[in-house]
């Protein structure tokens, strides 16, 4: 490992004789000097050459005195500097990265996402989705769950549908895993509280701004509920430990994101009162609808977040619990951000029973669900869960006009490379 000092920590060694590397982000040649500015992990570092100095995406290491200099990124620069070019690129990238503002169209971004993803404007919506993960999973931590690891090949589909992706497994027919739904409703039985972050698959042939065909999914399962409403307090506090972490980062500033409040109650409204409201009454809410009940709940209830629950059985999954006083209703939810639905989840079915009962009333044969149920001839406690799609998320915080803008080399309809 090289010892260096990295870019943000400069400002602590003033006065001393220090190494940095990184990629030169940006040359300047004056008359008798040069301004270099080289691009690490943790920001931009300014170095005074007296003459003539790498090119642009040049891998560099430089030894010089950290030097105060107010007009320098972080008020410090180095002088007297030595420089090792550690690697030559070979070619130009699609576009100037040191440019504050990307000249570039979404598909040129994509198309060479491992170079134009360094342009700091570009990385940032990735490390909020980083400091995400690391939020969930500290909140969680924190509620007694255990994280699990679940397989992403399975014998059967998830949710009862045809979108999913076949594939060939030892000549046998299997399919990528649409959610890991099976499992960690599985593993109740085993940890009480589990979670899972994850990629899950979808064969649906969506070419939307909302939509891929693989992404991340944070999922979460817990045991002893009362209903729904339980799950739905523990997704509360999910979302607010992901912006607590989220809240820290520098990405945040560079971005000019402003990030939401979340209440401690999150508001909820009912399916059929959402339909009422909306003067729309199709079984399930509409984009439009979701956009107009989002603005209504900050009306109403000064919150960018909004539960709307009891949606029809007929819309949900088979294991969801229904309503014991609706039964045609579920004890389901999603949850709207910004607009947009951003978590499903409910509490589940947990007697073995009631699901061969589900399954037939759906006209479906028990026969391919037989490893799945057989966990609930075993005894499992009433439970239920969420799951969370991470670059929804992403892209609706740092207001992404397109999901693929909050996504590391995604999947689509017609996107299969980089």
């Amino acid at each position: 490992m090289i010892s260096r000092v990295l870019s943000a920590e400069l400002a602590e060694h003033a006065g001393q004789r220090v190494t940095i590397a990184g990629w030169v982000h940006r040359r300047r040649r004056l008359k008798s000097v040069s301004f270099l500015v080289v691009r690490d992990r943790s920001g931009l570092a300014q170095v005074v050459a007296p003459g003539a100095v790498p090119g642009e995406e040049t891998v560099v290491q430089v030894t010089g005195v950290a030097t105060a200099n107010p007009q320098a990124p972080g008020g410090v620069e180095l002088t007297e500097p030595e420089i090792e070019v550690l690697a030559e690129p070979t070619e130009a990238p699609p576009f100037d990265l040191y440019r504050p503002v990307v000249p570039a169209a979404l598909p040129t971004i994509l198309d060479h996402a491992p170079v134009a993803l360094r342009h700091p404007r570009l990385r940032a919506p990735l490390e909020i989705s980083a400091a995400s993960v690391a939020g969930f999973r500290r909140a969680l931590d924190r509620l007694g769950f255990t994280e699990i690891h679940t397989p992403k090949i399975v014998a059967s589909a998830t949710e009862s549908g045809a979108n999913v992706f076949g594939i060939d497994y030892f000549g046998r027919p299997a399919y990528l895993a649409q959610s890991p739904q099976f499992y960690k409703q599985a593993m109740v039985g085993v940890f009480e509280r589990v979670y899972e972050v994850g990629p899950v698959f979808r064969a649906e042939p969506h070419d939307t701004v909302r939509h891929l065909a693989q992404y991340t999914s944070l999922d979460a399962e817990l045991g002893f509920v009362r209903d729904h409403r339980d799950v739905m307090a523990v997704l509360r506090e999910a979302v607010a430990g992901m912006l607590e972490v989220v809240r820290g980062q520098p990405a945040i500033d560079l971005l000019g994101v402003a990030l939401p409040e979340v209440p401690a109650e999150i508001p909820a409204i009912h399916f059929t009162q959402a339909q009422r409201l909306t003067g729309e009454f199709e079984p399930d809410l509409s984009p439009e609808q979701e956009r107009w009940l989002s603005e209504w709940a900050v009306r109403e209830h000064g919150s960018e977040f909004l539960f709307v629950t009891g949606y029809p059985m007929a819309k949900r999954p088979f294991y969801t619990h229904p309503d014991p006083l609706r039964p045609g209703y579920s004890n389901g939810f999603d949850l709207l951000f910004r607009g947009l639905e951003l978590v499903t989840g409910g509490q589940r079915l947990h007697r073995h029973q009631d699901y061969l009962d589900a399954l037939a009333a759906r006209g479906e044969d028990a026969g391919p669900y037989e490893g799945y149920l057989r966990a609930f001839a075993h005894g499992m406690p009433p439970h239920g869960g969420f799951a969370l799609g991470l670059e929804r998320w992403t892209a609706r915080l740092v207001g992404a006009a397109n999901i693929r803008q909050a996504t590391l080399f995604p999947r689509d309809l017609h996107r299969l490379s980089p």
